[in-house]
């Protein structure tokens, strides 16, 4: 058995008895040890340590000393949404370069000197946030975060490694346009908010005009002491970690000025038709949008267990059940909340023949509207209920895992002792509660269907009302 493997298995039976194994005091102790504040919270499901190291990183750790192994996560708020009209695509350059060489490094040296320490170290950047990530055994912890310090401090942003990004974009940018899902995205965006900063699309001219000094430029914007937020699962303490990353982020600047990425409303629609994407292949994909919500709305445990019901459950969800099992209209339909900061949107996809897609789309609305109608049963809501909490332990597996649960917890402002008290507010949600949620956000009429393929049986777009700008 791997050593991976054996780490999951430990890491996830300790989790399972903490979760089994309630500690109610959920304590937040104050400690100071070797000069270093560190406020612990002893939560049902974890023991988090907070601190702030003295180079000003604000840090959340589990310690967990079973397991030789340290994963690490680091977010900036700032991503995508940020690159500078005509330069789209700067901020991937900058994540795609930070482990492809830096200081005396070059990207194959940087490469080699990564397997040696049997460790991990990449970046990526989405439209609101740029993180970076790393692993590595604890005993290699000190010259791994040596590696990481050098790769902020003296990045190369070397012209071979810069070209065959160039290279992979514009590849990236040919296979696009057969691509069912990023048409459907493309098609989605500029039906609903063709101004804002999520619709923007790298082309080729804003490929062609990056060069490796805007990306190291535009490094030192995404990347500062002030909007960086900290996670780490490991044997370690803090006292033993606070230095380590305050050689990491010793290069950094202190700050930088971003653009504010606006609010975005979802349109009220008014029972719009489906917005055709011709795209010759045997299926079409069918994807469809309404009006969601944010993390901090009264309602989101309510909607997130009534998706589970509506098209979140795989084969327990009722359009898998009926599209799929009983009309035999596709191979799987999934629908999810996206609870953005900026933007929020109840959505859902799947696939289905082109001859079919008419009846698909009115398969999918009629569902939609039994829910509103009708609402969920007691029976469908202790199943979605019981599958939802008895499932979360999954989500803590490793310590990579739980080091990015931590950090989404931290992203979303949901407050330190969310894991204590997540279930608990999936267990609380009523049927009055789902079937309210229903009535609201399942409304057919609210939502943009796209179809993308060659889609037969679809309701002409001349006969539907356009979306309606919300105020």
């Amino acid at each position: 058995m791997t050593r991976k493997l054996v780490s999951a298995l430990v890491l996830a039976a300790s989790l399972a008895a903490c979760a089994q194994v309630p500690d109610t005091t959920a304590d937040l102790i104050t400690t100071e040890d070797a000069g270093l504040k560190v406020d612990v919270h002893k939560g049902d499901f974890a023991t988090i340590q907070q601190f702030v190291t003295p180079g000003g990183a604000s840090v959340w750790l589990v310690s967990e000393p079973s397991i030789p192994i340290l994963s690490l996560d680091m977010a900036w708020k700032g991503g995508e949404a940020a690159d500078p009209e005509g330069l789209e695509g700067l901020a991937e350059a900058v994540t795609y370069h930070m482990n492809e060489g830096a200081g005396d490094l070059d990207s194959l040296a940087f490469q080699t000197r990564m397997e040696d320490l049997n460790m991990s170290f990449g970046c990526d950047a989405d439209n609101d946030w740029t993180s970076c990530s790393t692993s590595m055994l604890t005993e290699n912890a000190a010259d791994v975060m040596d590696l990481v310090a050098k790769a902020f401090a003296e990045p190369r942003f070397d012209d071979v490694p810069f070209e065959r990004f160039r290279r992979e974009q514009q590849v990236g940018l040919e296979t696009r346009e057969t691509s069912a899902g990023y048409l459907a995205w493309r098609a989605q965006s500029q039906a609903l908010y063709p101004d804002h900063p999520y619709a923007r699309e790298k082309s080729a001219e804003s490929i062609a005009a990056l060069t490796p000094e805007l990306a190291r430029e535009h490094m030192r914007k995404l990347m500062v002491k002030d909007r960086l937020l900290v996670t780490a699962v490991g044997n370690i303490t803090p006292e033993e970690l606070a230095p380590m990353i305050d050689e990491v982020i010793a290069s950094l600047p202190e700050s930088s000025d971003l653009p504010e990425t606006p609010e975005l409303a979802f349109p009220a629609l008014d029972m719009p038709a489906p917005v055709e994407v011709d795209l010759p292949q045997p299926q079409t994909l069918v994807q469809f949008s309404g009006p969601g919500l944010k993390r901090d709305d009264p309602d989101f445990f309510p909607a997130y267990v009534l998706n589970y019901t509506y098209g979140g459950g795989g084969f327990e969800s009722r359009l898998m059940q009926t599209l799929r099992v009983e009309q035999g209209l596709t191979y799987g339909i999934y629908t999810g909340i996206n609870p953005g900061e900026y933007y929020a949107s109840w959505s859902g996809s799947g696939q289905t023949k082109n001859e079919s897609a008419g009846a698909f789309i009115d398969g999918i609305k009629a569902e939609m509207e039994d829910f509103v109608q009708n609402g969920v049963t007691e029976e469908e809501l202790d199943a979605a209920k019981a599958y939802l909490t008895g499932s979360y332990a999954l989500g803590f597996d490793s310590n990579s895992k739980i080091a990015g649960q931590l950090m989404g917890v931290r992203q979303e402002k949901l407050g330190i002792d969310y894991f204590d008290t997540r279930n608990a507010r999936v267990d609380a949600v009523t049927l009055d509660d789902v079937n309210r949620v229903a009535k609201e956000y399942l409304q057919p009429s609210k939502y943009l269907f796209i179809a993308v393929g060659q889609p037969q049986g679809l309701v002409p777009a001349a006969e539907a009302a356009a979306p309606v700008a919300a105020e």
